[in-house]
């Protein structure tokens, strides 16, 4: 099994001179814990939002999500990994960089989006078709 059999393909993004604010309510409107975040360039200098850098960066800090843009926050450059690699590889990367989330790119181009629960539920999925999941 390959990343774009169970990558998300539906990317959420905001840019990078939106608020936190904005960032934070398309994040709980649309129930999702990250989103790319645009900034002016080539996909390749995009970066990520996710809600633990708003707790941490933003609320704990007492720091104003409605002053505070995104692109002071976002985290650079994002982690992008080849949309045909096995997942089984893409798992370890994730688990030697300490990421919850790998892009997956096409060439230059951000195509989708692995997280955790994408990994876990393609475990559950091949255990179900009788498949080895070690």
């Amino acid at each position: 099994m390959k990343v774009n059999d169970f990558m998300t393909t539906r990317l959420e993004s905001v840019d990078a001179d939106q608020s936190v604010y904005d960032a934070v309510e398309k994040m709980v409107d649309r129930r999702i814990r990250s989103l790319l975040v645009r900034f002016p360039g080539d996909d390749m200098t995009d970066g990520v939002i996710t809600a633990r850098d708003i707790v941490y960066k933003v609320l704990a800090q007492g720091k104003d999500p409605k002053t505070l843009r995104v692109g002071e926050i976002a985290s650079r450059p994002i982690a992008c990994i080849d949309k045909d690699i096995p997942l089984v590889e893409a798992a370890a990367i994730m688990e030697q960089n300490g990421v919850a989330r790998l892009f997956a790119c096409d060439g230059s181009t951000i195509v989708g989006v692995l997280s955790m629960m994408d990994a876990m539920a393609a475990m559950l999925i091949l255990r179900a078709r009788g498949d080895h999941v070690s």
